[in-house]
């Protein structure tokens, strides 16, 4: 007995001297970024930035996959029964992680349970847009048009359950007003009614917006983010314009399966977090139209858990269902 608990104890001490010498070399093997939207998108951009970064600084491959399709939830379910090793990772949105879940009747993963949060790496406001020609000069000229001809208006957004979809229902619902959705296939598909007057608003991308706003061919009122952007620094938030606690835009984030190892997310977030704060970074971020983040784990993941029950109200106020 005495000499089989010793062999058990061997054994236990090899397996976790392994186990941490693995940690330890992390990574020692090809890792995979997986993003559930097509080549070029802002956040498979975002994710090829970080994987050269990571493969120059280690040494080892980091290889971006791109699984698009049912609102990046094919992506995100395959990193949620990845092993929890730290090679395969996700970069997640809050269309997945924290939009989708009142969406869909069910999902293949739990975003609170099935992840660890790494880092929020950016941000891409929307930004409240009107044709040049349109008699509006502010948010609250729309307000006042709306209520004088309820449902007359109407807003484009890229897409049932997308953050300018999100963000018109949770405008209609702050001001009590009537508008008019109208989906296009998204934010580029819309531009050229928003631009001929066709439909009267859009919460657009801001990287969509600003060029066309420059040229005097929209005017923009007001950008969706909880602060003015460094891009737009002259543009007041909607929170500014009259709507307090207003926030609504699509962020990305890398996670990695639920039980990875500590100090393999710990090298991941500090690694990442330098990443984004290199000067040439965050030029290429600008040049997107995107804003990078770089939070702690702890940050991240409050804010995962803060976001599903606020949108999920906002949807059920709207009454929000796909297909609409």
């Amino acid at each position: 007995m005495r000499l089989a608990a010793r062999l058990f104890a061997i054994m236990v001490a090899l397996l976790s001297a392994q186990t941490a010498f693995a940690q330890t070399t992390y990574p020692n093997r090809p890792v995979k970024i997986l993003v559930g939207f097509t080549p070029g998108t802002a956040p498979d951009l975002a994710a090829r930035i970080l994987a050269d970064r990571f493969a120059e600084i280690w040494g080892a491959p980091f290889v971006v996959e791109n699984i698009a399709g049912a609102g990046s939830n094919i992506a995100t379910a395959q990193v949620a029964k990845a092993p929890a090793d730290g090679y395969t990772l996700l970069m997640g949105g809050n269309s997945a992680l924290v939009i989708n879940p009142s969406l869909y009747d069910t999902l293949p993963f739990d975003p609170v349970k099935d992840f660890e949060p790494i880092t929020q790496v950016f941000i891409a406001a929307n930004v409240l847009a009107v044709p040049a020609e349109l008699p509006i000069k502010s948010v609250e000229d729309i307000v006042t048009l709306a209520k004088a001809s309820p449902g007359k208006l109407s807003y484009g957004h890229a897409g049932v359950g997308t953050s300018q979809h999100l963000a018109g229902e949770l405008f209609k619902h702050m001001a009590q007003i009537e508008i008019a959705p109208v989906p296009y296939r998204g934010t580029t598909a819309l531009m050229p009614d928003l631009l001929a007057g066709r439909i009267t608003m859009s919460f657009a991308n801001i990287s969509n917006v600003v060029p066309l706003a420059r040229q005097g061919k929209l005017r923009a009122l007001a950008i969706t983010s909880i602060k003015r952007s460094p891009l737009v620094p002259e543009l007041p938030t909607m929170a500014e314009s009259g709507y307090p606690g207003f926030e609504a835009v699509p962020w990305f984030g890398l996670v990695a399966p639920a039980g990875a190892p500590k100090d393999v997310l710990d090298k991941l977030h500090d690694e990442a977090v330098k990443t984004l704060a290199l000067p040439d970074v965050r030029k290429k971020f600008d040049e997107l139209g995107i804003e990078p983040v770089g939070n702690t784990r702890t940050e991240f993941a409050s804010l995962i858990k803060r976001e599903i029950p606020e949108w999920a109200k906002v949807i059920k106020d709207a009454n929000i269902k796909l297909g609409n």
